[in-house]
């Protein structure tokens, strides 16, 4: 049974490895009329893991900007950009996809919202990032599969 589970481990390892690998680096990301159609992945995202990100105030601090009634838990929602409510039924997959690969590409090039995975990053964002993109791809996209469950009730 070990030996089943070791097997079982390495071949889902490998697996993941090889779509992670396989992924859309920031510079090759094609983006046409603020639509970023395809995965940058090539995996489906995790809603909870992309929950998890946006909420987290070291990684996608989405709460920093953005209301979403759906995380009553977090305190200090922001009011800067727009309320995350319904944000699944203002924008499609492919636009909200655009908004957080490029933001200033997507919609504005002043917003003061970072683009997740560009490494044009813009203004006010940590040196740390200098040279990397915020978050990776399969983060995006988990982020996405999250903000695809926020519908209008």
């Amino acid at each position: 049974m070990k030996k089943l589970v070791v097997a079982a481990s390495a071949v889902l390892m490998l697996t993941v490895g090889v779509a992670l690998a396989d992924a859309v680096g920031p510079n090759d990301v094609a983006m046409a009329d603020a639509v970023v159609a395809e995965s940058l992945t090539g995996v489906a995202g995790d809603p909870a893991a992309g929950r998890d990100i946006m909420i987290n105030r070291k990684l996608g601090n989405c709460l920093a900007c953005h209301v979403n009634s759906e995380i009553p838990e977090q305190p200090f929602h922001g009011e800067v950009g727009p309320p995350l409510d319904g944000v699944a039924d203002r924008w499609t997959e492919g636009e909200l996809r655009a908004i957080l690969v490029d933001v200033k590409q997507a919609m504005n090039p002043e917003s003061i919202m970072p683009s997740f995975y560009s490494l044009k990053l813009g203004a006010r964002v940590a040196e740390k990032f200098e040279g990397k993109t915020i978050l990776g791809a399969q983060q995006v996209e988990d982020v996405l599969a999250y903000l695809m469950t926020l519908k209008e009730e």
